[in-house]
């Protein structure tokens, strides 16, 4: 018999992170999947990142995480989503090569020490003294761990659904795990269904693309991996259409035949990523919708229509794809569908992802009701560093709402639970200011470095970018100029006898690094990445102190009493939804309105405000 210090089951996305995070930390690990092959495997969209999620790859990258990567390396356009916007919500997004990305996480996995890849079907797990102690697969062999992590995707009791067509599968071409979820559902009978769809493939060779919009990446593109500074993979563009009157016809008149309007599909699926036959009904007063047209690689055909996930039948997945301009004598690969999928209620788990009544048992990714590679990946990351620490004797590594989009997404799962899928959004943070894409490394670094899961490598790099920083820091803060110097030097600022470092004259809009520079000709000695890097911080200075003040005091405030006749309509900056839920809701206090599905800090801190100046105007 076998033995591990942690088993990971499952290959996917948060399987791969988790496994590595455990064998970082320098555990014996096995990774048991179905298959070696599979590992890296993208099953729907390939692509990674995007607001919010690309948060999310930078910080796993920052922890030495691999998804950051293999997605530099598979990369076959990158775009900075939000470029025109503040850093703070910009988001790296990047269209994959399915191959070289499940290429890259084969190699990484390979090259990784104490990680060894086992292929079989996890049937059931071994308990001992009130702990699980390991697993048993298909062929009745048992192998032993001290922990083990569940990574199971959309495969408990998955189900595929196309019309009114059913097929047991967590993907096509893949079974479901059924003995598995049955053992599970033993130990945490808070079981309960979610959803996800994908759309049809295409064949890009009969697509018109001389007639469609292109969509190229960016000419300077941003990458994941802080290691990294440029592509791996030739870049490519993407094309654009849109559904019409036509495609929605089809639709509402085969409404019925779709297995979730069929009444064939109980789960609840993603709100963000609805199927077409969503968009149609609850978004009736369009007459189109977007389409983005994604190769799944440079010497693969295969076409990726992203924003008509359907699950209605085959010849109606025809009928409306054809009615879409470009698409017209498209020939489609494969058929979209829907799958159904048992996952637990994430308030069953600890904040180190360990199920609480199973001591010894984690889990990660879509069977804690979340949705998206880069969502499973922080959380199987987070699992397998636990896992190993537990092992160990260690401390537990936990994340904070208050460093990392991270622990944002583990304390919302293990607090608020989930009605629909999880995705992750800059919005559901309160100090998103301060929590950027391109701080993530200052932020966690460090605390990797302490968890003992960052390497050689990325160490040495970090502590040499953190000595630049500080020096450029340093530089900025010793030169001192008075309104009149820096206007004699074309520095506008106010005559208000107010003395200004370079650092804190680099926070007004309308300077840069390149005007102050030549101003001040002594910072041509800091380099064009510090520079930018110090740019950001300048920017960001005294709004992040100001947000910081602002949380404390809503944390302070959550007593407020909301009126009964409170108007959210007269809030513009809430979401219709959220308006809506407010209204019906009708929470009595600040706290309250906080338990609200969907509630998020950014929400919470315009009731407030829309509060204290209801009262101010009482007082008047």
């Amino acid at each position: 018999m076998k033995h591990f210090d942690v088993i990971v089951v499952g290959g996917g996305h948060a399987g791969t992170e988790a496994a590595h995070a455990a064998a970082r930390v320098g555990v014996r690990t096995a990774l048991v999947t179905m298959r070696r092959a599979d590992i890296g495997v993208m099953s729907c969209n390939p692509a990674i990142g995007g607001l919010g999620k690309g948060h999310l790859v930078r910080e796993i990258d920052a922890l030495d995480g691999v998804m950051g990567r293999a997605a530099d390396r598979a990369g076959i356009q990158f775009r900075l989503l939000n470029r025109r916007k503040g850093p703070a919500v910009q988001g790296p997004r990047a269209q994959a090569d399915r191959k070289l990305y499940r290429q890259a996480m084969g190699e990484l996995t390979e090259a990784q020490p104490n990680l060894e890849v086992i292929e079989g079907e996890v049937t059931d797990l071994i308990l001992c003294d009130g702990r699980v102690a390991g697993i048993t697969l298909a062929d009745s062999s048992e192998i032993t761990a001290g922990a083990v992590i569940l990574t199971t995707g959309t495969f408990l009791n998955g189900i595929m659904h196309i019309g009114d067509q059913r097929a047991a599968g967590g993907r096509v071409g893949d079974a479901p795990s059924i003995r598995l979820a049955q053992r599970l559902k033993d130990l945490e009978p808070r079981l309960a269904r979610l959803k996800t769809g994908t759309p049809p493939r295409l064949d890009g060779r009969t697509i018109n693309w001389d007639i469609l919009e292109s969509q190229p990446g960016d000419e300077d593109p941003v990458l994941f991996s802080f290691l990294n500074r440029k592509p791996y993979a030739r870049q490519i563009s993407c094309g654009i259409t849109h559904t019409n009157e036509a495609t929605h016809e089809v639709i509402r008149t085969n409404l019925q035949r779709s297995a979730m309007y069929g009444g064939h599909i109980e789960g609840v699926g993603p709100r963000y990523c609805p199927s077409i036959e969503d968009k149609v009904v609850r978004f009736a007063d369009k007459s189109s919708h977007q389409v983005f047209l994604e190769p799944e690689g440079l010497d693969d055909y295969t076409v990726y229509p992203n924003g008509i996930s359907t699950s209605l039948p085959l010849e109606v997945q025809e009928a409306y794809v054809r009615s879409i301009r470009g698409l017209e004598a498209v020939t489609i690969l494969q058929a979209g569908y829907a799958i159904e999928y048992d996952f637990v209620d994430p308030r069953a788990l600890t904040q180190t992802l360990e199920l609480q009544a199973q001591p010894g048992l984690f889990l990660a990714g879509q069977i804690n009701g979340t949705t998206g590679y880069e969502e499973a990946a922080a959380q199987g990351l987070v699992a397998g560093l636990n896992a190993a620490h537990q092992v160990l004797g260690q401390e537990t590594v936990t994340f904070s709402r208050t460093n990392s989009y991270i622990g944002v997404m583990i304390d919302d799962l293990v607090t608020r639970g989930v009605s629909e899928p999880y995705r992750m959004f800059t919005s559901r943070a309160e100090f998103r200011l301060a929590l950027r894409a391109d701080n993530a490394d200052q932020r966690l670094t460090p605390m990797g470095v302490a968890a003992g899961c960052v390497g050689e490598e990325r160490r040495v790099a970090f502590e040499e970018k953190i000595e630049a920083l500080a020096a450029g820091r340093a530089l900025l803060d010793s030169l001192v100029l008075t309104p009149k110097q820096a206007n004699e030097r074309g520095l506008r600022v106010n005559q208000d006898g107010t003395k200004r470092s370079a650092f804190e004259l680099l926070s007004f809009p309308e300077i840069d690094f390149a005007t102050i520079t030549a101003a001040l000709p002594e910072l041509e000695a800091v380099s064009a990445e510090v520079a930018e890097q110090l740019s950001r911080e300048a920017l960001y200075a005294n709004y992040i102190t100001r947000q910081q003040q602002d949380v404390e005091a809503m944390r302070r405030d959550e007593h407020w009493e909301i009126p009964a006749d409170f108007d959210y309509d007269a809030l513009p900056g809430l979401s219709k939804e959220l308006r809506g839920k407010f209204a019906r809701a009708k929470p009595q206090t600040l706290a309250q309105a906080g338990r609200v599905d969907g509630a998020t800090p950014a929400a919470l801190a315009l009731i407030l405000a829309h509060l204290r100046q209801q009262k101010r105007a009482a007082a008047k």
